[in-house]
């Protein structure tokens, strides 16, 4: 019963002044097992020396039967009076406080998350109940409880400005962690939306699942939220357990295996998250009860972690981040869980830390698995700009020339097209058509790979002679387009075209190879001769062959006349 065989005369009262503030009740309490949760007050009374002290400080684990505590104080005589008995663990069902003195009952009170928020003697936090006391004199208190859940019961005894700091200190840590899990949540839905990627919808469910726990363990979700609610009350807690057993099935699984729809474990995880749902809808509608969800919970509760294990490892062998981060989450997770565990069965002793240590665990957690997101964001990133670079490699293949790597004839449409809509009288754009001369004889000579190698010359060549803002274009063969603008008059254009025919004046370099090609050129201006791309390129090119006829190497423009003698 994790008592000793001392007597409650054996408990020193406690010395409750006002510079300490907060005073420890557990050093002078004493306790009775009532294992039928049957005795009365009288009863309990009755069997005074039957009360030993504990063992272990302020948690007696998870009991069905009642508790009764006897704590003897006596009140410093320079103090006010005014103490405020706090039980600072809210998930306990009801408290049954008796103040006596000198055997006789002065003061009844009930607490505890089984009362009425509208009836409860404070509206905070934990279970708490003011008195007015004597300075000098000495009083007993006698406290029943009994709990469905853990009896976790770190006692004091407060002046009003010492539970006042405690109380906001604790809210203030309260607010900083919950807002933390909201924000997480918040932006992990809002990047659902964006990327429609099921990770980020199932860390939102996985998170609430765990804020929603830590507001009922700490009792904000009570003092806030569902307080006046006395179903949700009973049931909050189960049903965040679930939720958060939900997300962790799916979460877990999505991150090791969401690229594998047909692995056994992602069926077999999803599997998982269904029967915890199956068991969240049964416990909402009472068809189990708190005692069998909390074995539920404690067998199926690791299970995500330990099917997840192996893959994680695996992943982080292979230098996998996202493996590795499971791992750690894991282990701060279990060691968190595993202090808990430990307060709750009475295992460990009740403080900041080991009360806290699930929720720090936790929070910790939520941060490692943002990372994971933050990887698997990075890994979306990096798999839309390999498509995108595969579509402008494709766009690149089907508008480029592979020889040149000029555009082609498709790519040329775009670009004259783009260049077309700038065209203004002010500003004129002209269109080359150009075709080499003599170019078969060294075709023929020297091979078809000194050929090719005479063409890129050719296309560098030009690039020499042209601006930046020029689009050159290879339309097949020996066949070349040039696109200029902003062009102030026709002279500029036609000065342009024997420009380039003076630039193949001199031979071309081709390893320890000489050859001599010419052009001959003919173009058409945009917006006198036309202002279609496909007119000015047929113009062009009626101009180009009427050169060619007229004994090649010239530059010729076509107002149209050309073009009608050549259809």
């Amino acid at each position: 019963m994790g008592c000793s065989a001392a007597s409650a005369s054996a408990a020193e009262p406690l010395l409750l002044r006002d510079a300490a503030h907060t005073v420890q009740a557990w050093p002078a309490v004493t306790l009775l097992v009532d294992e039928q949760a049957a005795f009365s007050t009288d009863e309990a009374l009755e069997r005074r020396g039957e009360f030993q002290r504990p063992t272990k400080d302020a948690t007696l684990g998870v009991r069905k039967d009642a508790v009764w505590l006897h704590i003897p104080v006596a009140v410093d005589a320079a103090s006010s009076g005014r103490w405020i008995l706090e039980i600072n663990h809210p998930d306990l069902n009801r408290i049954d406080v008796v103040l006596m003195q000198r055997g006789e009952i002065l003061q009844r009170s009930v607490l505890g998350t089984d009362v009425p928020r509208a009836e409860r003697p404070l509206p905070g936090r934990t279970p708490a109940q003011a008195f007015h006391l004597q300075p000098g004199q000495d009083y007993e208190f006698l406290l029943r409880v009994q709990t469905r859940g853990a009896m976790i019961l770190p006692i004091t005894f407060n002046t009003p400005s010492g539970i006042l700091s405690r109380s906001v200190n604790e809210q203030m840590l309260q607010g900083v962690l919950t807002g933390l899990a909201l924000c997480l949540i918040f932006y992990s839905l809002a990047q659902w939306f964006s990327l429609r990627e099921p990770l980020f919808i199932q860390y939102a469910l996985l998170t609430t699942g765990s804020l929603l726990y830590s507001m009922h363990f700490f009792g904000i979700g009570q003092q806030y939220l569902w307080g006046h609610n006395p179903w949700l009350t009973s049931h909050a807690v189960g049903l965040a357990s679930l939720v958060a057993l939900i997300g962790s099935f799916l979460f877990m699984s999505q991150a090791l295996e969401g690229h594998n729809p047909q692995s056994r474990f992602l069926r077999g995880m999803r599997l998982g998250a269904v029967l915890t749902a199956v068991l969240a809808v049964a416990y909402a509608l009472d068809l189990i009860s708190l005692k069998g969800l909390s074995v539920i919970v404690s067998v199926m509760g690791p299970l995500p972690a330990m099917l997840s294990i192996p893959g994680a490892w695996r992943r982080a062998r292979k230098g996998d981040s996202i493996g590795t981060t499971l791992l750690i989450a894991w282990f701060v997770y279990g060691l968190g869980s595993a202090v808990i565990i430990g307060v709750i069965n009475g295992g460990l002793p009740v403080n900041f830390w080991t009360l806290h240590s699930f929720q720090i665990s936790a929070t910790v957690d939520m941060l490692l698995f943002m990372r994971v997101l933050g990887l698997r964001t990075e890994a979306l990133h990096t798999k839309v700009l390999h498509a995108n670079q595969q579509l402008d490699a494709m766009h690149s293949l089907a508008h480029t020339d592979p020889l040149t790597g000029l555009p082609n004839r498709r790519g040329l449409q775009i670009e004259l097209s783009s260049a077309l809509s700038r065209a203004r009288p002010e500003s004129r754009l002209a269109v080359y058509v150009m075709d080499l001369d003599g170019f078969k004889p060294v075709n023929d000579q020297h091979g078809h790979d000194v050929g090719d190698e005479l063409l890129v010359a050719v296309a560098k060549r030009l690039q020499g002679h042209l601006r930046q803002t020029d689009v050159i274009a290879r339309l097949g063969g020996d066949e070349f387009v040039v696109v200029t603008g902003q062009l102030h008059n026709t002279v500029q254009a036609h000065e342009l075209g024997l420009k380039l025919l003076e630039a193949f004046s001199s031979p071309f370099s081709l390893g320890h190879i000489q050859v001599q090609v010419g052009l001959t050129i003919g173009y058409a201006i945009a917006p006198d001769d036309s202002q279609d791309g496909a007119g000015l390129l047929k113009l062009a090119d009626a101009a180009m062959y009427s050169g060619k006829q007229s004994g090649k190497f010239c530059v010729r423009r076509n107002t149209g006349d050309l073009a009608l003698s050549s259809a």
